[in-house]
């Protein structure tokens, strides 16, 4: 079966003011990379609708869904910005943005699970992974990654799940969320300290959390997966993995100060299939998360597509 390509017209139109690092132009860097270097053509290609706030509401209080719908439906319909913190803002396309990015990410559980494709890859912003159960920061709204692993485990009735988070920041919202529910496996490694400034003592004893210091390169990083990540794995036997995959640990990008290139995010990708292929048939559901220089951005999620789609 196909890999799965979601990429929501909608994401493109949220931007949060001239300069800032989390822009439409990292869709569309993908987008044009995935053209040039053939990749585009091997994938199916789907749009999404907006998610159900009931999907929602599974990884977030309903105080905070009812709350941060206001704000955002109220910048749609005055066309105004609003902020949210120093670094996170709306603008009137946001609401609409976080919809379908959430709704990418359900969709493509749906599809996975159902045998529409062997895996997928959702093309969506913003991102997800610091969004706490009650607090959007960090560029992010709603928890993508968060909202569709309790998707798969609430509405379709999944026992375990696992998620893979490989962004250079720790993904604090998704620990938030997750934190004491056994039915899901955390795995991450994150550059310490670096925003947010979280993660060295994790939440619950269903994460493995592995913070490295600036500068770690990709050797390092390989080694530290095959001696933390990839045991847990195993132990665990998830019937189907989530990515929070994010590619600002490239050592391009100003972000973070961790060295990876495109084969170690090449080899991370199939050991994780590796993973699916022995305990999940092969389900896996990846969602775009940092990734802030947009060449390196292009390529590391070429790579992480060619892994997925066996091409």
């Amino acid at each position: 079966m196909p890999t799965a390509y979601f990429n929501p017209p909608e994401c493109r139109r949220h931007e949060m003011g001239a300069g800032h690092p989390e822009c439409p132009e990292r869709l569309a860097a993908i987008d044009d990379w995935l053209i040039a270097s053939g990749v585009a053509p091997a994938l199916e290609h789907h749009d999404a609708a907006p998610v159900d706030l009931k999907a929602v509401e599974r990884a977030h209080t309903h105080g905070y869904v009812a709350e941060i719908g206001e704000l955002l439906r109220g910048c749609a319909e005055r066309g105004e910005r609003a902020a949210v913190d120093p670094d996170t803002s709306a603008n009137a396309h946001t609401w609409a943005a976080v919809l379908a990015g959430a709704g990418a990410a359900v969709q493509a559980t749906d599809l996975v699970i159902d045998g529409g494709a062997d895996n997928a890859f959702c093309a969506v912003r913003p991102p997800g992974h610091h969004a706490t159960r009650d607090q959007s920061m960090g560029f992010c709204f709603f928890n993508n990654v968060a909202i569709a692993a309790r998707h798969a485990l609430d509405d379709r009735g999944l026992q375990r799940v696992a998620i893979v988070d490989f962004d250079v920041h720790h993904g604090n919202g998704t620990e938030d969320i997750i934190a004491g529910d056994d039915r899901v496996l955390m795995v991450s490694l994150f550059q310490h300290p670096l925003y947010p400034y979280s993660g060295a003592v994790p939440k619950g004893t269903n994460m493995v959390n592995v913070p490295v210091p600036a500068y770690t390169r990709g050797g390092e990083i390989r080694e530290i997966i095959e001696a933390m990540w990839l045991p847990a794995l195993e132990r665990f036997k998830p019937q189907m993995i989530f990515i929070s995959a994010g590619f600002d640990a490239h050592r391009e990008d100003d972000l973070g100060q961790l060295g990876l290139v495109e084969a170690d995010y090449e080899w991370i990708t199939l050991r994780i299939k590796d993973v699916a292929a022995r305990h999940a048939q092969g389900r896996i559901v990846s969602v775009l998360e940092g990734g802030y220089n947009l060449h390196a951005l292009a390529r590391s999620v070429g790579v992480h597509l060619r892994a997925l789609a066996d091409i």
